[in-house]
């Protein structure tokens, strides 16, 4: 697989990741330019050496006792990066902020970055963004269930609105070719789209997101002629037909190989490849010949998607960063600073 290189020296220590990979894709192998970040911002600046030890002992600590933690933080730094940025503008209360879009149904892990802004507070305080806490505890989080430890770049500040009309995370019934310009609308490529959504190989959906796949694909009124027979009759007792308001929406595992253990692992790819991604975007994979391709080659080899995916969570923490005198570092993630 080849990387269109970008010159800056965060290649150097992610270049061993991805050599090896084989697919002739043209997908870029650095952080987009301009890069703002610093590779261990705060102990180079002296104002909070021991920033990521703090969040990985926190980290650790709650892993031990809940591992949804992994999935639930992974979708929390999606639906903030690729809204306006990574400036946590995604965990800010109110009734009109991002956390009321019907995108963002069943978000989670709040708490938990409330709980390692805390500890970073009395220890360092009014110092590390909670921006950057999101990208260090997912980091660290996913790296448990079993993905690589990645740089994760910091830095970052913190955004001080959040609103819901911003959120324009699509459906994930939408094409590739949709998805794809979603993703190059944030400065990613082909081989991040399908590298990111690997992450749904571990975590659950609710019924809501795939009920028009199992009865009304499309406006058909029938299913989704390419999901395999057994997963639609296995889907279908797990989700019934909506046919009254108030009605039940539950929870099902997005990857049932990794089901309640939320363990990093490739069964996703090769259930893209026989017909069995409980959501549709997955599923849309199999339907351009790169994301084939790059399917086929993590589906056979889980280095090569844990080498893609070092990088394309370093890519996607790039989006949009506030840096310098833009933003602000908040005391409390849920709320802006008081002037």
């Amino acid at each position: 697989m080849r990387r269109e290189r970008l010159g800056f020296g965060f290649a150097l220590a992610v270049l061993s990741l991805w050599c090896s990979m084989e697919v002739a894709v043209e997908a870029a192998w650095s952080l987009q330019t301009p890069v703002k970040l610093v590779w261990h911002y705060y102990k180079v600046h002296n104002t909070c050496d021991n920033a990521e030890a703090y969040i990985r002992h926190q980290v650790e600590s709650f892993y031990k006792y809940d591992k949804t933690i992994a999935p639930k933080l992974l979708r929390l730094l999606y639906a903030d990066c690729f809204v306006n940025g990574c400036d946590a503008s995604v965990l800010l209360d109110g009734p009109n902020s991002e956390k009321a879009a019907p995108q963002n149904r069943g978000l989670a892990g709040f708490a938990f970055i409330d709980k390692i802004k805390t500890v970073l507070e009395a220890r360092c305080p009014g110092v590390v963004s909670c921006a950057d806490i999101l990208n260090l505890a997912t980091r660290d989080a996913v790296h448990l269930a079993g993905a690589p430890s990645y740089p994760v770049y910091t830095g970052r500040r913190d955004g001080m609105t959040s609103t819901k009309d911003s959120v324009d995370l699509p459906s994930p019934s939408i094409s590739w070719e949709a998805s794809l310009a979603y993703f190059r609308s944030r400065g990613l490529d082909v081989l991040d789209m399908t590298t990111l959504l690997g992450a749904h190989s571990m975590g659950r959906t609710h019924c809501s997101f795939i009920v028009d796949r199992l009865y009304n694909f499309n406006d058909t009124g029938k299913p989704d002629p390419s999901m395999k027979a057994s997963l639609l009759e296995e889907m279908r007792k797990l989700c019934p037909p909506k046919t009254k308001k108030g009605q039940p929406d539950p929870l099902i595992f997005l990857n049932p190989a990794s089901g309640s253990k939320y363990s990093f692992i490739n069964s996703y790819y090769s259930r893209v490849l026989t017909n069995e991604a409980v959501l549709g975007v997955d599923q849309q994979l199999l339907y351009n010949e790169d994301t084939k391709q790059i399917t086929e080659e993590f589906a056979a080899g889980f280095e090569d998607f844990r080498r893609s995916f070092a990088l394309s969570m370093s890519r996607m923490g790039n989006i949009n960063v506030l840096t310098g005198k833009e933003g602000e570092i908040r005391k409390n993630c849920r709320f802006p600073n008081k002037k």
